[in-house]
C-alpha cells in the first residue's frame, strides 16, 4: 500500500469517527450512564430526597425474595407477555395471511381501521378502555344488558380473577395491527409462483401457509417477536399506570409499575433500582431465550 493510500484510509476513518461521534456520545450519556448508575443504586438505600446514603450490598435483592408484591408483579409480568405474545402474534400472522393471500373488497379500511389503534397514544387507548370497562356507564356491560345478558357484566377492572386479562386485551388491540401490517409486507414478497405450484400438488391454504408462507417469513417473524416482547414490558406498566394503578390489592401490578412505586412513591429509591436491575436482567434472558428458541436456518427463493 502506498503512502498516500494510508493517508487517505487514515482519512476516511477520522471522517467515519468524526460523523459517530456525535451519537456515541449521546448513547453514552443517556444510555450507558443511567445503565450503569442503575446497577450502582441497586447496592444503597436511599429515599431519593435525603443526602444520607447506605451502602448495603445485596440486601436489596435478598429483599426481593421475601417480598409477596414483587413476586405477585413477576408473575403478573410473565402471564401478560405469554398471553399478549401468543394472542397478539397468532392474530398478526392470521389476519396479515388472509389479507395477503385472500381477495378481500375493502381490504386496504381494514388494514387502515387495524392500524389506527398502534397510531393512537398509549394514554388515550388506556382511557377508552377504562371507558368501555366502566361499570354503570361501560359500553361492555351497555351491550350485556342490551342482550339481556346482565348474568355476565362484570366490573372489568376493579374484580381480582379478571382484570389482568382485561389489560391484556388493551394491550392486544394496541399492537396487533401493527404487526400485522409487518407480516404482510413480509408474505408480499413471497413468490406468487411458490403458491402456485403447491396448488397443482393439491395443498390446501393451511398446508401452504405451514409450508411455504412460515418458513420464509421465519427470520422477519424471529425479529419481531423479540422487539415485542421488550416492548410489551413497557407497554404493560403505562396501561396498568393509566387504568389500574395496579389495582385491585395489586392484582394488576406489573414489575415496571412496582419499581415506579417503590422508587418514587415509597421513598424507596435502592430498592426500586434493585427490582429495575431484576427487569434488566429478565428482559434480557427472555430476549436470548426467543433468539435461541426460534433459531433456523434461513431458507431462501
Amino acid at each position: 500500500m502506498t503512502a498516500a493510500a494510508k493517508r487517505r484510509k487514515r482519512g476516511n476513518g477520522g471522517f467515519v469517527l468524526a460523523c459517530l461521534a456525535p451519537a456515541l456520545v449521546l448513547f453514552a450519556v443517556f444510555m450507558i450512564v443511567p445503565t450503569v448508575n442503575v446497577f450502582r443504586m441497586s447496592l444503597y438505600t436511599w429515599s431519593g430526597f435525603s443526602p444520607d446514603m447506605r451502602f448495603v450490598g445485596l440486601d436489596n435483592f435478598r429483599r426481593l425474595l421475601d417480598d409477596d408484591q414483587f413476586v405477585r408483579a413477576f408473575q403478573n409480568t410473565v402471564a401478560l407477555l405469554v398471553v399478549v405474545t401468543v394472542v397478539t402474534m397468532g392474530m398478526g400472522l392470521f389476519l396479515a395471511a388472509i389479507m395477503t393471500r385472500q381477495k378481500l373488497s375493502g381490504r386496504n379500511l381494514y388494514r387502515f381501521v387495524l392500524y389506527v389503534p398502534n397510531v393512537l397514544s398509549v394514554v388515550v387507548i388506556a382511557a377508552i378502555f377504562s371507558a368501555v370497562y366502566d361499570q354503570e356507564n361501560g359500553l361492555l356491560n351497555g351491550a350485556l344488558r342490551v342482550l339481556s345478558l346482565d348474568g355476565l357484566q362484570q366490573v372489568w377492572l376493579g374484580d381480582q380473577r379478571i382484570v389482568l386479562y382485561s389489560v391484556a386485551i388493551a394491550m392486544v388491540w394496541q399492537s396487533l395491527g401493527y404487526y400485522m401490517v409487518l407480516y404482510m409486507s413480509s408474505m408480499s414478497s413471497i413468490p406468487e409462483e411458490l403458491y402456485e405450484a403447491s396448488s397443482l400438488d393439491g395443498a390446501s391454504a393451511g398446508k401452504q401457509f405451514f409450508s411455504i408462507t412460515l418458513p420464509l417469513i421465519w427470520q422477519h417473524l424471529r425479529t419481531t417477536l423479540t422487539f415485542f416482547v421488550m416492548s410489551a414490558v413497557n407497554l404493560s406498566f403505562v396501561l396498568v399506570r393509566a387504568m389500574t394503578g395496579g389495582g385491585p390489592d395489586g392484582a394488576s401490578e406489573v414489575l415496571l409499575s412496582y419499581m415506579y412505586k417503590q422508587a418514587y412513591t415509597n421513598s424507596s429509591y435502592g430498592y426500586g433500582m434493585a427490582i429495575g436491575v431484576v427487569i434488566f436482567a429478565f428482559s434480557f434472558l427472555v430476549s436470548l431465550l426467543v433468539s435461541r428458541a426460534t433459531k433456523r436456518e434461513p431458507l431462501q427463493f
